[in-house]
C-alpha cells in the first residue's frame, strides 16, 4: 500500500496554531498577560481570537484531503467515518469539560464547549464534501 505524502505547509500551520492555543491558554502569571494574548473586549482582533478560526480552516482542509479516498462520493463508509469522528471529538469535549470527575453538576456541565463546535463544525463540512458536487464547492468558496 502505497503512503500517502502529506501537505507540509498545512502540518506547520497546524503546528503553530496548537502552539497559539497552548500559549493563550497558559500564559503564565494571568494577572500580567501580554495584551496579544487576550481576547479583544469587543472591537478588534488579537491573535487570541484567531487561534479558533484557524484550527476550523485546518480541518476543514484536512477533512479535504481524508475524504479524496472516497473520491468525494456519499457512501456508507464515509458518512460512518464521518459520524464516527464527530461523535468521538464531540465526547472528548464533554469529558474534558466534566473532568473532574468526582465533582460534577449535571447542570452546569458545558455541552457546547470548543471541541464540541468542532465536532459539529466537522460534521457540516463533511456532509456538505460528501453531498455536494465539486463545482458546487468550488462556487461556494469564491
Amino acid at each position: 500500500m502505497m503512503k500517502k505524502e502529506r501537505l507540509l505547509s498545512l502540518d506547520a500551520f497546524r503546528g503553530l496554531t496548537i502552539a497559539g492555543m497552548i500559549l493563550v491558554n497558559n500564559p503564565g502569571s494571568w494577572n500580567h498577560v501580554y495584551p496579544p494574548l487576550l481576547h479583544a473586549k469587543w472591537h478588534g482582533c488579537t491573535p487570541t481570537d484567531l487561534v479558533f478560526p484557524f484550527f476550523l480552516f485546518i480541518a476543514g482542509v484536512s477533512l479535504s484531503y481524508s475524504y479524496s479516498s472516497f473520491n468525494y462520493q456519499f457512501s456508507g463508509q464515509a458518512v460512518k467515518k464521518l459520524l464516527r469522528r464527530v461523535a468521538l471529538i464531540f465526547i472528548i469535549g464533554l469529558l474534558l469539560n466534566a473532568f473532574p470527575f468526582y465533582n460534577m453538576d449535571i447542570f452546569t456541565l458545558r455541552i457546547l464547549g470548543v471541541l464540541q463546535r468542532i465536532a459539529l463544525a466537522f460534521g457540516l463540512a463533511g456532509f456538505l464534501i460528501l453531498l455536494l458536487k465539486r463545482w458546487q464547492l468550488i462556487l461556494a468558496a469564491i
